[in-house]
């Protein structure tokens, strides 16, 4: 799909554009935008909703087509809600979503949208959501499937009105917005491919073709490499599969050489069985999103690499398999971490946190501005926040709580919102053993907490961030997949971060 900008005049009205389709936006109690204004000549639009055919609800939409003195083939009128002057985020983002699947069903090859701001939003943020809810209703997941889906895909062209006096920042806005989208779909890619196709070889092999294509570092260490650095607790999670480790270095330096990076890391299980502690058969399909935080830290090095973000990136990615078999790591086996600290293995299925206590503890090797890990760690923080918002956990001091602001703060702006929660001394109580430094789970109680106590014992030579995406990275049910967050997020913060 080919997204453009597009200016209109002072003299000029969006009665005079030619497109296959215009899209422009009403509002209840009959008020028209001053698009729809323009195109309201003859009256066809105050009928419409006269008549009752569109109330301007938000999420409603009407089809007009030969309006008279309108050079447009067709007019879609999109609902904004009840004030023209103040329109909301959730209102536009539901309006952009219904076009787009309104609009590939149609004959029009070329759309254009002329829709008014959002109130306390700049141009830039209406342009990302239009092109991720356009990119959405074309994204395909049947590439395994012999016969693939029929799904309507005829919009080729895509414009975005907007004054003459934003052009280039709007220009700059979409070639980002595009680069963003490219990542999440990279994201949901990966995610969606099953297992037996997604291995740890495969993440590695994606993190090759980003780095040749955006003149990237990669380093790909194998196992006797990681068992050199001493990851045992990494190792020890991949005792039971015959598919090797993987442990990815992805560097994206765009900025100063001087400038100390950011660093990404991704929980990269490819499936997760739960080990000896075998997971219930009911869903356990799921488990291939296991690699949910390595797909979007790869996702985001791809959108930044395209933006030619001019920051230091640094993305480390421990991959495996979590699988049980005669060389499986038991309950009650006790490793010894790379940074020396023991671990109690009390639940294998409680493995995320074993595979990134090594990679935090490789992290401080960067002298890191900052690092922030990226795992689908517990199941617990889906009970704790549903599907709405991904859990952020960190320290609580001010260094902690600017980064932690910042980030939650990126999520507001990407619409890909995140939610603080506590940790602290009281929590890694539950995480104490009889037989090593540390246990591996604390118990049913705060599980995702006591998660994140447990990375927090190897992060203390740097500012981080531990963000569990568990109930946010994929959906289930008739809308099974990868959803590409939180890509937009950390692009965001990133971005924000190069100023």
């Amino acid at each position: 799909m080919d997204f453009s900008i597009k200016t209109l005049d002072a003299k000029s009205a969006s009665n005079t554009i030619k497109t296959g389709c215009l899209v422009v936006g009403v509002f209840e109690n009959k008020k028209l935008s001053t698009a729809a204004t323009a195109l309201n000549k003859k009256g066809a639009i105050d009928a419409a909703l006269k008549s009752g055919d569109m109330t301007g609800k938000a999420g409603s939409s009407l089809l007009l087509r030969g309006l008279a003195d309108v050079a447009a083939e067709r007019v879609l009128l999109l609902g904004l809600g009840d004030d023209p002057a103040k329109v909301s985020e959730k209102a536009f983002t539901a309006a952009v979503q219904v076009a787009a699947r309104s609009l590939n069903g149609l004959g029009a090859g070329d759309v254009t949208l002329a829709l008014p701001s959002v109130d306390g939003r700049d141009t830039a943020w209406t342009i990302r959501q239009t092109v991720i809810a356009f990119n959405e209703v074309v994204f395909r997941t049947d590439a395994h499937k012999s016969k693939k889906d029929t799904i309507p895909a005829n919009v080729k062209k895509v414009s975005i009105l907007v004054a003459a006096n934003e052009a280039a920042a709007a220009k700059t806005a979409l070639a980002q917005s595009i680069a963003l989208v490219n990542g999440m779909e990279l994201t949901k890619e990966l995610g969606n491919t099953p297992a037996n196709f997604c291995t740890p070889t495969h993440l590695a092999n994606t993190a090759k073709k980003i780095a040749t294509q955006f003149k990237m570092g990669v380093e790909i260490l194998d196992r006797k490499q990681i068992q050199a650095l001493k990851m045992n607790s990494f190792l020890s999670v991949s005792a039971g599969t015959d598919e090797p480790p993987k442990f990815i270095v992805l560097k994206h330096m765009g900025g100063k050489a001087k400038d100390a990076p950011v660093v990404l890391v991704g929980k990269g299980i490819t499936f997760d069985s739960g080990g000896i502690s075998l997971k219930a058969g009911p869903g356990m399909d799921e488990m291939k999103y296991d690699m949910g935080g390595a797909g979007s830290v790869l996702g985001t090095m791809r959108a930044i690499g395209e933006m030619k973000l001019k920051l230091n990136v640094i993305a480390v990615i421990p991959t495996c398999e979590n699988m049980p078999s005669g060389r499986a790591t038991r309950p009650g086996d006790i490793v010894t971490s790379m940074s020396g600290q023991t671990i109690e293995i009390l639940n294998t299925d409680a493995e995320g946190r074993l595979i990134l206590c090594d990679a935090l503890t490789y992290a401080e090797r960067f002298k890191p501005a900052a690092v922030i890990d990226v795992a689908t760690l517990t199941g617990a923080i889906i009970t704790s926040l549903g599907h709405h918002n991904t859990g952020l956990f960190t320290r609580h001091d001010a260094a902690h709580d600017k980064l932690a602001d910042e980030l939650l703060a990126a999520g507001k702006e990407a619409n890909d919102t995140a939610w603080r929660l506590p940790i602290g001394e009281l929590y890694n109580e539950q995480l104490k053993s009889n037989f090593a430094d540390m246990a591996n789970i604390g118990g049913p109680a705060a599980g995702s907490i006591t998660a994140a106590c447990f990375l927090e014992r190897f992060t203390r030579k740097y500012t981080w961030v531990h963000l569990d995406i568990a109930g946010t990275s994929w959906k289930s049910g008739a809308a099974k997949g990868a959803t590409g967050r939180p890509v937009p997020l950390l692009t965001t913060f990133l971005m924000n971060r190069a100023g």
